[in-house]
């Protein structure tokens, strides 16, 4: 394969399962490591926006929620592309715009998020593990968010299921790591996707939301899908070799005040 971004291609006949890859982060993602050689399985509620058609990239329609449709997407990734290496728990869900405070969320709000955002990256782990052992190792990228570390009002099933998604990884990543799986995360801040477009959409004065959202944030600036998925591929990469248990911000500075 030609080197078309100066150094080697990190992902030459490996395979990567990328969930909530129909768009933003986790498209990125894929395009990034088939890009640089792997195979591709997305996986999501809808259609992808891209999917090459060169043999190296597939889409399985999957529900993270559903253990049996979770265990069809890992078996379709392996039966097509004949093994597994990388996995990113990228699916996931704001929940209910606008969010309530605690006391006025509905119960079947709190399950829907953590059942996305944490059981389902359970879910998947679980299905991906025996996989990769079988491949000697490989490595497992969870999506948190600066919200699993620090709080916000409003906020309490979105900061539950981003904070267990930090611990799970953690927990994880000291299970696995004699088998030389490691297992690390992302915690990003605001992201100019979808699902911070559709945040704006419900305030009063989205122009004042977005500025209010950029001022908190050192760089002073959003970020972008691609820089998301650009730290989430790197802690796939052999580059990340060293790096385990690790949750890694992608936050413009936010966690730093």
């Amino acid at each position: 394969m030609a080197d078309v971004i100066g150094r080697p291609p990190r992902f030459v006949d490996r395979v990567a399962v990328l969930t909530g890859a129909s768009s933003g982060i986790g498209r990125e993602a894929a395009r990034i490591i088939h890009a640089e050689g792997g195979s591709v399985l997305l996986a999501d509620l809808e259609e992808p926006e891209w999917l090459p058609d060169d043999g190296r990239a597939a889409f399985v329609a999957t529900d993270v929620r559903d253990p049996a449709q979770v265990e069809r997407m890992i078996a379709e990734a392996v039966g097509r592309f004949g093994r597994l290496d990388v996995l990113f728990n990228n699916a996931g869900t704001p929940g209910r715009l606008p969010r309530p405070e605690t006391a006025e969320l509905p119960i079947e709000d709190w399950d829907d998020t953590l059942d996305i955002n944490l059981k389902g990256t359970f879910l998947c782990s679980k299905a991906a593990i025996p996989h990769l052992r079988e491949s000697g190792g490989g490595a497992i990228v969870n999506n948190a968010s600066m919200l699993g570390i620090v709080g916000l009002p409003d906020s309490a099933a979105y900061c539950a299921s981003k904070g267990g998604v930090v611990l799970l990884t953690k927990g994880m990543a000291l299970e696995l790591i004699a088998d030389d799986i490691r297992v690390n995360c992302v915690c990003a801040s605001f992201i100019d996707t979808k699902m911070f477009n559709d945040w704006l959409d419900l305030q009063d004065d989205p122009d004042a939301a977005r500025a209010g959202a950029i001022e908190q944030l050192p760089i002073a600036r959003l970020g972008t899908a691609e820089e998301v998925a650009e730290a989430a591929v790197f802690l796939a990469s052999d580059e990340a070799s060293y790096i385990v248990g690790h949750a890694l911000y992608v936050d413009g500075g936010y966690l730093a005040k």
